[in-house]
């Protein structure tokens, strides 16, 4: 087991936490007629350029993200689990990841409350129909008890579920290490189906703990993060991961959506090309890293990760329904759309993280739980 972390690996940890938290932009802001996309999600409307590009980046190449933040983040948790007692660590998480929940959830529901107020906006608002409960009218008519639930367990800021997850997977830590170290085949093939079938249950999302169980392994046995495995081919895993995501976008077009076998083969498309692109990017791209981690400006950039991570949504999406009120009657106007609106919304992101670490300090470290100075 490693005594600390290379320069390598922790160049490449900060990068594809980075990378992995400003793609959440493009996923998050196509703008397709099915407003919620799953593995399985099949499209029902025409193929052209624009919608099969907006599907094979949000619902396709770029789902390897997640998975690899929770890899991440258990391989830097077991990194740091001595550092203290498991009590004073489960009150660190709870500081650094249910207090900036609790922040980004109270700011998205007052963006939202916010657009509600101006009629272009409201309609935007609407036509999103983000809200979790099914409830899609002002917030002026649900109710305080409504707007309560709506903070705690429902948020407007869909992107906040990551965090419930990976505060029960710091949580459930001593236990997911205990059956790691004595019965990792069965635990991982457990963990394994509850990604593969996306379970869970209530605030507890399964979807993750596989892969922050994968992270905790690769620490916890000393697996050289840094040089490419002799079994892998590179030129295999990028031609998986590509290719399929490929296919499986012209199948989502093609294929009948009531089919049990057009679910079952979408989802295989989908893992397969998920775990061959954590695969290549993480050992396919060195150069790439080595370069991006010796700009400062992407270095500057990559310390405001987390304030993008939690203020971008539901905004990104709201943008995305407003610049289609505008650009409608221009031609490419959804390829513009997404290609603009999630770039806007990335770089304002940054714009009000930047006033905020300078000028108010103290609310910028509690909303990102101490990240970023």
């Amino acid at each position: 087991m490693p005594v600390q972390i290379s320069r390598l690996v922790s160049q490449k940890l900060r990068f594809y936490t980075f990378l992995s938290i400003a793609l959440l932009l493009a996923v998050h802001g196509y703008n397709l007629h099915q407003t919620y996309l799953q593995p399985f999600t099949t499209v029902q409307e025409p193929l052209t350029f624009t919608s099969f590009f907006e599907y094979f980046m949000a619902n396709g190449i770029l789902r390897f993200r997640i998975p690899l933040l929770f890899m991440i983040s258990g391989y830097i948790y077991a990194f740091k689990d001595k550092e203290a007692p498991y009590l004073q660590q489960v009150s660190k998480r709870a500081r650094t990841l249910l207090i900036p929940y609790l922040i980004w959830s109270a700011i998205g529901l007052a963006t939202t409350y916010l657009w509600q107020q101006f009629p272009v906006t409201a309609t935007a608002v609407l036509e999103s129909k983000l809200d979790q409960l099914g409830d899609n009218r002002p917030y002026t008519e649900i109710g305080w008890w409504g707007m309560v639930a709506r903070w705690l367990v429902a948020p407007i800021s869909f992107q906040l579920w990551f965090i419930l997850a990976l505060f029960l997977t710091n949580l459930f830590y001593p236990g997911i290490r205990w059956a790691i170290r004595f019965i990792p085949i069965v635990w991982f093939a457990l963990s394994f189906l509850l990604w593969v079938f996306e379970l869970g249950v209530f605030v507890f999302d399964g979807r993750g703990l596989f892969f922050f169980s994968a992270g905790v392994w690769l620490q916890k046995t000393g697996f050289n993060l840094e040089k490419k495995p002799k079994w892998l081919s590179l030129y295999l895993a990028w031609l998986l991961f590509v290719g399929f995501s490929v296919i499986k976008t012209f199948m989502a077009f093609e294929l009948d959506p009531g089919s049990k076998y057009t679910y079952v083969l979408l989802n295989i498309l989908h893992d397969i090309a998920v775990l061959a692109g954590i695969l290549a990017v993480w050992f396919g791209a060195d150069g790439l890293v080595k370069w991006c981690m010796r700009q400062h400006w992407l270095l500057w950039l990559s310390s405001f990760s987390f304030f993008i991570f939690g203020l971008h949504a539901p905004l990104v999406v709201y943008v995305t329904r407003l610049f289609y009120l505008y650009l409608h009657d221009i031609p490419n106007y959804r390829l513009i759309t997404y290609l603009l609106a999630p770039a806007t919304v990335f770089f304002g992101c940054v714009a009000l993280g930047a006033l905020c670490r300078r000028y108010v300090p103290g609310f910028y470290r509690w909303a990102t739980g101490g990240r970023g100075f």
